[in-house]
């Protein structure tokens, strides 16, 4: 075999749009799309295992805190502070490169500042809150620049 196939060369300089990205479709759910139970640790799970784009799918829940579940299904819900929790805890374990958060919105105005709210406090700095208004892709940040950042895409 080629020595020079052993090594491994990564370019993460380029924008962020020419990668394929490592996505989790319903996160947070243990098991089936129906029935199962939603589980926070399920994010630290797959962010261990290398995933960098994880889906949070977010309704109105009671006392004014946003839950997280599979609608119209009898999947069990979980707080949307529990999630961003253990994704604070989780994202950057295994690697540094960025994490985004694929937020599905069902929620009244209300319970979206409330998200808004636990995005900040929670993640802190970590939180990219720069805005991309060029229609140019190349224009988009690579994963060098966005290491250690937690995206929002909604």
């Amino acid at each position: 075999s080629n020595p020079l196939h052993r090594q491994v060369h990564q370019d993460m300089e380029q924008p962020l749009c020419h990668y394929f990205i490592a996505s989790s479709h319903n996160t947070y759910l243990s098991g089936d799309q129906l029935l199962s139970q939603s589980r926070a640790e399920m994010y630290a799970r797959v962010l261990q295992a290398g995933c960098r784009c994880v889906e949070v799918d977010c309704w109105d829940g009671p006392d004014g805190e946003p839950v997280v579940h599979h609608g119209y299904t009898l999947t069990s819900k979980i707080l949307f502070r529990d999630v961003a929790e253990t994704i604070n805890k989780y994202a950057f374990i295994k690697n540094e490169f960025p994490v985004i958060l694929s937020i599905e919105n069902h929620c009244s105005i209300q319970q979206q500042k409330k998200i808004a709210q636990y995005l900040k406090e929670i993640f802190g700095d970590k939180l990219d809150l720069s805005s991309v208004s060029t229609g140019d892709p190349r224009q988009l940040p690579s994963p060098q620049d966005l290491k250690g950042k937690i995206l929002v895409k909604v």
